[in-house]
């Protein structure tokens, strides 16, 4: 997706304002233990519906934290974050991540994100913050908010 009128040459103009919302990505099992797969994280409350439906207090197994924060980036891609006149986009770092709501296997949730701030550093690369809102589809709170930090590098 791309953001009308939205550039490296034209992105301070955005300062302030929304950049979009994704589309819902569901948030499955399969999913869940894949991650834990991957980082080695098997607590029972992520990876065992069984014990989960029994014994945690949300009903049922729940998303990683670090999961839900890893779909920021793809998700705000999916957006348009990245201008197309630009030649790469690399995760730079984060400022501020609050986790809210858990987010229960087989949710689906979205990111809505907003640029907060510009910062050109020469050599055609630019440092941008946005704020992040991880929400749950059907839940009043976000899953999590989070500043997070991207270096733009441009074409010329």
């Amino acid at each position: 997706m791309s953001i009308k009128g939205y550039s490296v040459a034209t992105i301070d103009d955005f300062v302030g304002r929304e950049l979009g919302v994704s589309d819902w990505v569901l948030v499955d099992q399969a999913r869940i233990d894949a991650f834990a797969a991957c980082t080695g994280d098997r607590q029972w409350i992520h990876v065992d519906p069984e014990r989960s439906k029994r014994e945690s207090p949300f009903g049922g197994t729940i998303a990683h934290g670090y999961l839900t924060l890893s779909l920021l980036a793809s998700l705000a891609i999916e957006i348009g974050l990245i201008p197309e006149d630009a030649s790469a986009g690399l995760n730079y770092g984060l400022d501020k991540v609050r986790f809210m709501t858990p987010v229960k296997a087989g949710a689906r949730v979205r990111n809505r994100v907003t640029l907060i701030s510009v910062e050109k550093k020469g050599g055609g690369r630019i440092i941008v913050k946005t704020m992040n809102e991880l929400q749950i589809e059907g839940e009043e709170k976000p899953a999590l908010i989070a500043e997070t930090l991207a270096m733009l590098v441009s074409q010329a």
